[in-house]
């Protein structure tokens, strides 16, 4: 080494006397400003006499490597055909790597997460809803869900509990009602000793084969399932029978459900008014708040004969303090932010629940759930059908339907009334509109000229009513039309501008709400006389009954929303 570059080169990276020609687009050696070097690549010159061989002073030879004739400086105002090649920097290669890495790591997430869809898949128990529900529910429309808890003491979990071996009952039934707006949603409560008729009922067989299962009259609820075996399609039927609302889906809990759900959640939240020490269900709690889970939260929802009055409608008002607590944990942040819980609650729910076959794949059980997820808890209300003690029975035993209450509870039901007060999302000026169509002056029933169509209503409904108009209201210029182009969900009523005070009077006659009417054009009855139009849709129930639906929720004996934390007494 040379004086010039001693006790220097131990602080030159050499990497650094390289630098990117950009005429050239190669990478040249430039040595310390005092050392010998080409100031601008050009033509090469000649080595000075006696200088030996044809070294270059711009860059020294590499062992190995092919040397580059540099090319010639290109005369000025011309610009040189070579453009700069780019050389990817060592950034750029990480980034491709940890790209190509990536891209490696999500194939094989999604790789694992088929095969882990596939095994929650794999979990699921489902069976035959033998016809007995609508074939699904949809994400545009109202949601029925039939939720039955079973006593049965077969299959692992369940043995223990007494009646060893039994098959089972409709122990708990709960009929979930989810608005179509997904603002509300009401849980109806189904007591087991009810006397109710259950319908005969078509049953798919382990062996696949096909069965019709005698239906029984003034028999207690729970043997809708289980009994002369009845499959969970029966107590759909007879939840049909009872209410007329129709199931889209169900599911089915036994005692094994309850403790390992509530396990995967970390436990619910109760409440006691008082200490309670039960020798049958083996629950000892004392006065207060407890965090319950596995055996103590299935002891929990079986209690009865220590709180209320010891039956089971008492018990029906610890399992809806069970469910609301199970709700508020559902939707907590401790719940949706956990990872752990949620694979968790997955594994287990797959496992613990059975579902009809419209719900046998972990992306329906998706779907529904992100249709349950919209409701706010304060917003579900959980009642109990309105019933009386069976007035056939000295000691009392048995409950009956409370005929005074409980058909307008299954009708609010199936009108989509909330039975909470919760704001709905139609614009209040849509509302007021409709209701403004009500008001004004009404002509008289003489002279409302009618053309009345069947639009989804039952047979003969069209020349019910037209006999019902003519000869009890006085609605004489009215006529028969036949069939209407299309079926309807709501009955409606079409008039002219015109015709107002015709369409007021006859939906007062009809009971139409004001959502009925539809300002339009009136059209030619058979005699060339313009009339307005009455189409019967599918919510029509005969000549002379009310068409309004109700606003306001019936009155229940008891209600309670799953937001509120109460107390069993």
């Amino acid at each position: 080494m040379d004086a010039q570059g001693r006790g220097r080169a131990d602080n030159i990276d050499p990497a650094d006397q390289w630098v990117l020609n950009p005429n050239t687009g190669e990478y040249e050696l430039r040595l310390t400003p005092s050392a010998p070097q080409s100031p601008v690549p050009g033509p090469r010159k000649p080595a000075p006499p006696g200088a030996g061989g044809n070294r270059e002073t711009s860059a020294p030879e590499i062992p190995g490597q092919r040397r580059r004739r540099a090319e010639p400086e290109p005369p000025a105002g011309r610009r040189s055909r070579r453009q700069p090649v780019k050389k990817k920097s060592k950034a750029k290669k990480v980034l491709l790597w940890t790209g190509g890495t990536m891209a490696f790591v999500l194939v094989a997430a999604s790789a694992a997460g088929y095969l882990y869809i596939k095994h929650l898949n794999d979990n699921i128990t489902s069976v035959s809803d033998d016809g007995a529900s609508t074939g699904g529910f949809s994400k545009d429309k109202a949601i029925n869900l039939l939720i039955i808890g079973t006593d049965k003491r077969t299959g692992s979990g369940n043995e223990g509990y007494g009646d060893a071996g039994s098959v089972g009952h409709a122990d708990t039934t709960i009929l979930l009602h989810i608005s179509k707006d997904r603002s509300n949603a009401t849980a109806l409560s189904i007591p087991r000793d009810l006397i109710v008729d259950v319908p005969d009922c078509q049953t798919q067989q382990s062996d696949g084969s096909e069965k019709v299962i005698a239906g029984t009259e003034n028999v207690r609820f729970n043997t809708s399932l289980g009994q002369d075996g009845r499959t969970a399609s029966c107590t759909v039927r007879t939840v049909t029978e009872l209410t007329g609302v129709q199931a889209d889906n169900f599911m089915v809990a036994d005692f094994n459900a309850v403790k390992t759900l509530t396990d995967a959640v970390g436990g619910v939240e109760v409440c006691l008014a008082k200490d309670i020490d039960d020798s049958d269900s083996h629950l000892k709690l004392s006065k207060g708040t407890h965090n319950i889970s596995g055996e103590t939260a299935l002891a929990f929802v079986r209690t009865r004969h220590s709180v209320g009055f010891g039956g089971d409608l008492s018990r029906i008002q610890l399992q809806q303090q069970f469910l609301s607590a199970l709700m508020r944990k559902l939707s907590s942040n401790s719940t949706l932010t956990s990872p752990t819980k949620l694979l968790k609650l997955a594994e287990v729910g797959t496992k613990a629940l059975t579902v009809d076959s419209q719900l046998d794949s972990i992306g329906k059980l998706k779907d529904l759930g992100l249709e349950l997820g919209k409701l706010n808890p304060k917003n579900l209300t959980f009642t109990t059908i309105p019933v009386l003690d069976n007035p056939a029975e000295k000691v009392k035993a048995t409950v009956v339907l409370n005929d005074t209450k409980a058909p307008a509870v299954f009708q609010a039901i199936k009108d989509d009334v909330s039975f909470t007060a919760v704001k709905k999302k139609q614009a209040q000026a849509s509302k007021d509109a409709a209701a403004a169509r009500l008001e004004g002056s009404k002509s008289a029933a003489s002279a409302v000229r009618v053309r009345i169509l069947n639009g989804g209503a039952p047979p003969g409904s069209a020349q019910e009513t037209l006999s019902w108009l003519q000869n009890q209201e006085g609605v004489l210029k009215s006529e028969n039309a036949g069939n209407a182009d299309a079926e309807l969900g709501k009955t409606t009523l079409e008039y002219a501008p015109d015709q107002a005070d015709q369409a007021r009077e006859l939906a007062s006659l009809m009971g139409l709400s004001g959502s009925a009417m539809k300002p339009g054009k009136s059209v030619v009855n058979s005699q060339g006389l313009p009339a307005i139009t009455l189409t019967l849709g599918k919510d029509f129930q005969g000549a002379g009954v009310s068409l309004t639906t109700p606003t306001k929720a019936p009155d229940v004996d008891s209600k309670t929303t799953a937001d509120k934390v109460t107390c069993a007494k």
